[in-house]
């Protein structure tokens, strides 16, 4: 079976997701599943990365750890994708996340 990667930006969690994320990953999501009735197999992957200044000066603004406020925010995108109807994809996230932490060291070495 013919293979086809697919993936949205890896999404800044400092606030709500929004329009713009929305479409990103809806455009995604309709070229998957185009490509999955053209018979390939479609690894779709989306997700959130989760460091940075942006992520520290929020957390702060809301008197949470960095990694406490992430996983709120991360789980907004989480339910957005569900009440989109966005299939089958693979979601990432770039804090305490062992499959991104060793991609990392792989591609490093």
């Amino acid at each position: 079976m013919k293979q086809f990667y697919l993936t949205t930006p890896i999404y800044y969690p400092n606030a709500r997701p929004h329009v713009g994320s929305a479409y990103t990953t809806i455009v995604c999501d309709v070229i998957a599943r185009y490509k999955r009735m053209c018979g390939y197999d479609v690894a779709f992957l989306t997700g959130t990365d989760e460091h940075g200044e942006k992520i520290q000066r929020a957390a702060d603004a809301e008197g949470k750890s960095p990694g406490e406020f992430v996983a709120s925010k991360r789980e907004l995108f989480k339910e957005l994708w569900r009440f989109l109807n966005i299939t089958e994809y693979k979601f990432v996230h770039t804090s305490g996340n062992p499959d991104h932490v060793r991609s990392v060291q792989w591609m490093m070495r």
